[in-house]
């Protein structure tokens, strides 16, 4: 089956697993999101609760599928892992110790003989939300506006120092919040999730007075969103882009390259536009009058988001571009062709891949599973486990 592709087919069959994986991290941040919104939403004790334990029933979705998509991209393209944690390591170690302080959070903030006292790890929860999806946006958009490295393959003959990428800036990945660009995609991240913990909550809390909040903070939150993402979208588009010429593997700028990519795929165009209307949609249901859609918004925000962030990643990496560009060189940018695995592993890890459907299948029956009764204070009351 897949020995009978290409190298190139399989690079491109596990970019589009990449960007797959990406757009499901993206959607799952609304946990990230919902977190900053517990003392917004919950105004008593109880109310907090709830919203903490609906929040705490999915961070464990969220954090597997950031170590799957890393665990993914260090062995399909190990280049880029090499390069981007090796080198930019202060913005991804600051990632992963807000991560870390969230698990910590939800085990230990309702334990006997916490210390620390509940509230600190309700704003480990808070740092978590804004860290998490800030700089996670920021660390995306580099792979349309580039990052300070150098590659050079031919250091592994060098037995003394035999590093291929080595990054130029001191300050190891944090220049990203420099560029405008970046905070951009940052901010949008951050208040997209915000708005899909919104859309989570008001379908998985059965409260009056958290869902009378939740439809204000919709829109609150609903209007920087759009325009964040607008700005983005719009320089995206109008900027010079990282091309690379197919017969040389030459890295050039080209005027309006994310444009001409996204209109010479017209697949990726459709689901791009079809994904922002459902996140546009998603959010404009539950501020109807209609009662009976004020719990749905999810349904359709969620699904919009994955094909949206899955078509951007698509832009990054097809039609001869250069997915990790680098502004000290043009030459050290990296591409699918020039970062991946050998075919031999790339063939091996797509029969791995085979496995995603079931995975995926087992996510939507343990999200049905915990989703199948909406959360009251009374259920918070009765005892068992909580967060």
């Amino acid at each position: 089956m897949f020995e009978s592709m290409s190298l190139l087919m399989l690079q491109q069959y596990w970019w589009m697993i990449i960007s797959l994986l990406a757009s499901l991290l993206v959607f799952l941040m609304f946990v990230q999101g919902g977190q900053t919104l517990i003392y917004t939403l919950g105004k008593t004790e109880p109310e907090r609760k709830i919203i903490v334990n609906t929040l705490g029933r999915k961070w464990e979705f969220t954090f597997t599928t950031l170590v799957t998509f890393g665990g993914a991209f260090f062995a399909s393209f190990p280049l880029f892992y090499s390069t981007s944690f090796g080198g930019a390591y202060w913005v991804w170690m600051i990632i992963l110790f807000a991560f870390v302080i969230q698990a910590v959070a939800y085990e230990f903030r309702t334990k006997p003989n916490n210390f620390l006292g509940q509230h600190t790890f309700e704003i480990f929860l808070f740092i978590n939300g804004a860290l998490g999806t800030i700089l996670i946006g920021a660390a995306v958009s580099t792979f349309f506006t580039g990052s300070e490295f150098l590659v050079d393959k031919m250091n592994l003959t060098n037995i003394a120092n035999p590093i291929i990428s080595r990054w130029e800036g001191p300050a190891h990945g944090l220049e990203a919040v420099l560029s405008w660009r970046n905070v951009d995609l940052g901010l949008t991240i951050f208040f997209l999730a915000r708005v899909l913990g919104i859309l989570y909550i008001l379908n998985s809390v059965d409260n009056e007075a958290i869902e009378k909040r939740s439809l204000r903070q919709l829109w609150i939150n609903a209007i920087p969103f759009v325009i964040f993402f607008l700005a983005y979208v719009f320089s995206l588009m109008l900027y010079p882009g990282f091309a690379v010429d197919p017969e040389t593997g030459r890295i050039f700028m080209e005027p309006y390259k994310y444009w001409h990519n996204l209109t010479g795929m017209p697949v990726v165009f459709i689901l791009f536009v079809l994904g922002v209307v459902m996140v546009l949609f998603g959010i404009i249901r539950p501020l109807t009058n209609f009662n009976k859609c004020r719990d749905k918004g999810i349904w359709f925000a969620g699904p919009g988001t994955v094909l949206t962030v899955f078509s951007l990643f698509l832009l990054a990496g097809f039609g001869n571009t250069a997915y990790y560009p680098s502004t000290s060189e043009l030459q050290s940018s990296l591409t699918i062709m020039n970062s991946s695995s050998s075919r031999y592993t790339l063939i091996a890890m797509s029969y791995v891949s085979l496995m995603v459907p079931f995975v995926l299948a087992y996510i939507i029956y343990a999200w049905w599973s915990l989703n199948r009764k909406k959360i009251t204070e009374e259920e918070m009351s009765e005892g068992g486990h909580a967060y």
